[in-house]
């Protein structure tokens, strides 16, 4: 019943978006209706400034820490409960039960997650992936490499059953999320890193 509980809290406090708290205070719009649409750091980075942008990647992060660590308290003796706790907090994240189930893509809460469930795979993907924006300075990419290379880690790395798995999962929920960026990848379409949307 505990994990039960634990894992429902973890969803709630996915569901807090903070690129959607940030533009309601910070210019009373919805940031789902601006920019690429999208409730997170990038968008949020793209509509609000580099000030509400690092703040929410900040947050976002920090939630998925959090849902991690509530678990391991509250259910020390369970390898699943943790990591079922990062799932939930993704799935929160991405359809939000206080903004109508439409959240953002779940890649900021996703470092947070696997930097608290798998240190090094999490910082190998992370470091990667940031290459990877750099280089290209497609944040999408970048997300989408992150997403690939942190199960795989964690295979290569012969860590446990949940942490594969939930890593699986989150992977193929970034995907889910990133279909319609992956397209315009494709077809070159793609907004980059620091240009005007559209340009």
């Amino acid at each position: 019943m505990l994990s039960f509980a634990v894992v429902i809290i973890s969803y709630l406090l996915g569901s807090i978006s903070f690129s959607i708290v940030a533009a309601r205070l910070l210019k009373g719009i919805d940031i789902r209706q601006h920019g690429s649409g999208n409730a997170g750091a990038t968008n949020t980075l793209r509509v609000l400034g580099k000030g509400p942008g690092i703040t929410v990647f900040v947050l976002d992060i920090l939630k998925g820490v959090a849902a991690v660590l509530l678990g391991r308290w509250l259910v020390p003796d369970s390898e699943w409960v943790p990591a079922l706790c990062g799932l939930a907090a993704i799935v929160g994240h991405n359809w939000p039960v206080y903004f109508r189930f439409k959240g953002g893509k779940g890649i900021a809460t996703m470092v947070g997650i696997m930097l608290t469930l798998a240190f090094l795979p999490g910082l190998y993907a992370g470091i990667a992936a940031i290459a990877v924006i750099a280089l290209t300075r497609y944040v999408s990419l970048g997300s989408l490499v992150f997403s690939v290379l942190a199960p795989a880690f964690i295979l290569m790395m012969n860590l446990s059953l949940p942490l594969f798995w939930i890593s699986l999962i989150l992977c193929a929920f970034a995907f889910i999320r990133h279909r319609t960026n992956i397209v315009k990848l494709v077809q070159g379409r793609e907004n980059k890193l620091g240009a005007k949307k559209g340009a």
